[in-house]
């Protein structure tokens, strides 16, 4: 049997060279054995097959391998890994063997595929340095989920011909190589290039799909949320609609916030003409982001915003619907309802809301977001004047028609906009938080553009990084946090940006987003459960670490280089910090103490500001958990052993440390309901000065008739708001198959039942029986 190598020769096959490959991968690994690869690999091989094509089944034939059953180990996870970046290698480089790191980086540079000024900052000497600190054996570390990450979305290749360019070791030094110039130099810049790329071949940080797959080419745009905001104008609504097609092509996620746009019907310039209404123009946001691509990495995507009391909220609720006329529909978008306590105590209460058009009382719309008592009276006197128009609806068929639509879409969210202002970095009045980003964890101030290249307006960007807390326990936390909090505020002075209003906003405020993964993890370690708060005390300890370190870092950045332009802005210039201005009732959820100095960090921060306007956010981190082997972000496991897959791969996932912690993991639909997940959200909420993406999960089996009552979802909403909860984002429904979940059924499923339904009276729904001794009052 012969096959054709890579340079179209043809040669006698020769199975001992796929052998020794093969228990390359599979040193030093317990429970894998190369038998049962290779009888798959030679069952699988024919006359004049590419060599290519035998290393992708014998890569195949390792991941088949993976479980956790008799003759299946989870340990084939690494082998298939180890083999798959082996791959990456070899098409990289032509060899296995890392070539020297400025010649092959050099050569990449001439072909147009690296940024030209990648070396430039660099001795021969350091180069040479740098080049030896490299550690190829990290690359073994890698479990096959994570390396067809590495190889699909963040090493560089040719998107049209799938040639891959670089690989794992080269990347992430080249990523720091990069980036950190901008603030350092001499010894101090190799050694902070190193303490990065330590960090990040280690796995004890994760980084986003923008900053893998962007950092070290011409493209300098890394950012990877976006939040921008459409005035009442035409010319507002095209502008914001052109920042957004600009960003979706630059790899961002996408924010919008609509919500100004007046209602249908409404008057305009003076009753000469009849205004479309919202859905008109939630269309044209929507051609705009869909309109790019993003290169291959990922298509880009966005998230509207809409007030609860829109008068056009019929309309607005139920664009995510399968059901009616694409001319109606905005289904590619996902859409995110505003609320506040006091539209949740008219639920409680069972009392109407009035839906209203933004425009048809100046002021109440700025007053949603930025002040809450002014907000209500203007609310309700023009709930009195017969000259607004208007519709009365009862609150509990508001919130039942949102409570179905997330439900039944999974992908219609919640924004409690006064935590997001009270609990925020920023002075309410100078810099109101009005929207949030397409995973809802981002909370930062913004401004309407008039036009794409208006500098007057705030076009809001966050870039992001994880702490993966299965790897960085207390002791390592500190060194960790402050690894990633230098390169992010490098990286805003590094990145280009696509329009004035972004550039600007990111410079007054230097928003950080950095969050943690593992969690799952993290807590099985500690023999805790997410379900009966035997993990609330760990979380707290933990989370106030994070949030202490990531201040104080910023703050010694801020003695070097200076605090960030807009400091006065934020609370933190008034010497409060997030523990002074969180939502008490959580302390309810935990008994431990405060570990730490925050007076002493407060002095600090007054004394010399800080670099950074915010610093945490959790995003949810299903790509870049895979690179690192860990639990998604801070979600539960949803089984020890997943099938998880995308447009390009389907792969078995086995939970990091399955057979030391089988017994321990407490797994998604194990948990009888969402309130202990709530309750450690709202915990890290405490801390975090920007937002989560905190998800919902329901079981239909669970309940009775296979239907999640209304009043279930409604009470943990309002536990989530009680407790400080400021987003929630997807809201998952068990398929009952056991080993899926699904983002809602169709209305034909009839897995969510109605308020109307499920509670006896409006008053009841969330008091009395539902909430034990009132434990959820506003």
């Amino acid at each position: 049997m012969h096959v054709i190598k890579r340079d179209g020769s043809r040669v006698p096959s020769d199975l001992e060279k796929i052998e020794r490959c093969l228990f390359w991968a599979i040193g030093g690994l317990k429970g894998v054995s190369a038998k049962p690869v290779m009888k798959q690999v030679e069952a699988n091989l024919y006359d004049g097959i590419e060599t290519s094509k035998i290393h992708t089944i014998l890569t195949q034939a390792a991941a088949d391998l993976i479980g956790v059953e008799e003759g299946f180990h989870p340990n084939y996870a690494l082998v298939a890994g180890r083999l798959e970046i082996f791959r990456a290698r070899k098409e990289a480089y032509e060899q296995f063997e890392y070539p020297h790191l400025a010649t092959h980086t050099q050569h990449l540079i001439e072909q147009g595929v690296y940024d030209k000024e990648l070396l430039e900052p660099y001795t021969i000497e350091q180069l040479e340095e740098l080049n030896d600190y490299i550690r190829p054996e990290r690359d073994m570390m890698f479990h096959y989920a994570g390396s067809l990450q590495m190889t699909s979305k963040y090493l560089i290749k040719n998107r049209v011909s799938g040639r891959i360019y670089d690989a794992p070791q080269h990347a992430a030094m080249l990523i720091g190589m990069a980036v950190l110039p901008t603030h350092y130099e001499g010894d101090e810049l190799i050694q902070e290039v190193k303490d990065f790329y330590d960090v990040v071949t280690s796995f004890e940080g994760s980084l986003p799909t923008p900053i893998w797959g962007g950092v070290r080419t011409p493209l300098r745009q890394f950012s990877s949320c976006v939040v921008v905001e459409a005035g009442d104008s035409l010319a507002e609504i095209n502008a914001a609609c052109d920042v957004a097609s600009l960003y979706g092509a630059a790899r961002a996620g996408l924010g919008g916030n609509l919500g100004m746009i007046r209602a249908e019907g409404s008057s305009v310039r003076g009753g000469l003409a009849y205004h479309t209404g919202v859905v008109p123009f939630a269309k044209k946001f929507e051609a705009s982001v869909k309109a790019c691509s993003q290169g291959g990495i990922r298509g880009a995507s966005a998230n509207m915003m809409w007030p609860l009391w829109h008068l056009e909220l019929e309309n607005l609720v139920v664009l995510k619907n399968n059901k009616g006329l694409e001319l109606n529909r905005v289904r590619r978008m996902d859409h995110t309802f505003q609320i506040n306590g006091y539209l949740w105590q008219r639920l409680q209460q069972g009392k109407d809301i009035t839906l209203i058009s933004p425009h048809e009382v100046p002021g109440m719309y700025d007053a949603f977001f930025a002040d809450t008592a002014k907000w209500v009276e203007l609310y309700e006197a023009a709930e009195k004047d017969a000259s607004v128009r208007k519709k009365t609806m009862s609150a509990v068929e508001v919130f039942t028609m949102l409570f179905l639509e997330r439900g039944e879409t999974s992908r219609v969210y919640i924004m409690n906009v006064d935590h997001c202002n009270t609990h925020s970095s920023f002075i309410t009045e100078i810099a109101p938080i009005r929207m949030t980003n397409l995973c809802v964890e981002i909370t930062l101030p913004t401004k309407p553009l008039l036009t794409v290249d208006d500098p007057n307006g705030e076009v809001s960007l966050c870039t992001l990084a994880g702490v993966n807390m299965g790897r960085v326990g207390l002791d390592k936390l500190r060194r960790v946090v402050r690894v990633l909090v230098k390169f992010l505020d490098a990286l805003l002075d590094y990145q280009d940006y696509v329009v004035p209003a972004a550039r600007n906003a990111t410079k007054k405020y230097r928003p950080l987003g950095i969050g943690v993964t593992n969690l799952a993890n993290w807590i099985a370690k500690h023999g805790a459960r997410y379900s009966d708060g035997s993990a609330n005390n760990l979380v707290h300890e933990y989370m106030e670490a994070f949030q202490f370190y990531l201040i104080e870092a910023s703050v010694d950045l801020a003695k070097r280089f200076g605090a960030c332009p807009g400091f006065h802005a934020t609370k933190y210039s008034r010497g409060l910090l997030p523990i002074d201005h969180y939502k008490k009732a959580v302390d309810d959820l935990h008994d431990e103490p405060l570990h730490l100095d925050w007076d002493w960090l407060r002095e600090q921060v007054l004394a010399h500001g800080m670099r950074n306007g915010t610093l945490s956010a959790q995003m949810p981190c299903e790509s870049s958990s895979q690179v690192s082997n860990s639990t998604n972000g801070i979600e539960p496991a949803r089984e020890l052993v997943s099938v998880k897959g995308n447009a390009d791969f389907s792969i078995t996932q086995v939970v990091p440390d399955y057979e030391e912690l089988k017994d321990a993991y407490e797994t998604l639909w194990e948990m009888p309901d969402n309130m202990g997940y709530l309750a450690i959200c709202g915990i890290m909420q405490k801390f975090f000065d920007q937002s989560l993406s905190t998800n919902t999960n329901y079981n239909p089996a669970s309940y009775e008739d296979g239907m999640v009552p209304m009043e279930q979802m409604l009470y943990e909403a309002l536990f989530f708001y009680r407790i400080g909860g400021k987003t929630l984002y997807y809201s998952n429904l068990r398929d009952g198959q056991g080993d899926e979940d699904q983002a809602g059924k169709g209305d034909e499923s009839h897995s969510v039942e109605s308020a109307e339904a499920s509670a006896t009276s409006p008053a009841d729904l969330l008091d009395g029986a539902a909430c034990a001794g009132g434990g959820c009052s506003l």
